[in-house]
């Protein structure tokens, strides 16, 4: 039953987007690890990631008419 629940909670955190910050640094971990080599700053932090999440979100105009 715990296992099933975890799963649930996995599910509903990724469809919401709660998860967002935790995928990007894996992606990052997997994708630029080499970044550390070429003294890129690394990943951003959580605030920086979700000023950046939100500013794309909402870049534009947004209406529905």
């Amino acid at each position: 039953m715990l296992k099933h629940l975890r799963t649930f909670w996995k599910v509903v955190r990724r469809l919401s987007g709660d998860d967002a910050y935790e995928r990007y640094l894996e992606h990052y971990a997997r994708s630029h690890a080499h970044a550390e080599e070429h003294q890129c700053t690394g990943p951003l932090n959580r605030a920086e990631f979700f000023k950046q999440w939100q500013d794309q979100k909402w870049d534009g105009i947004k209406r529905c008419c």
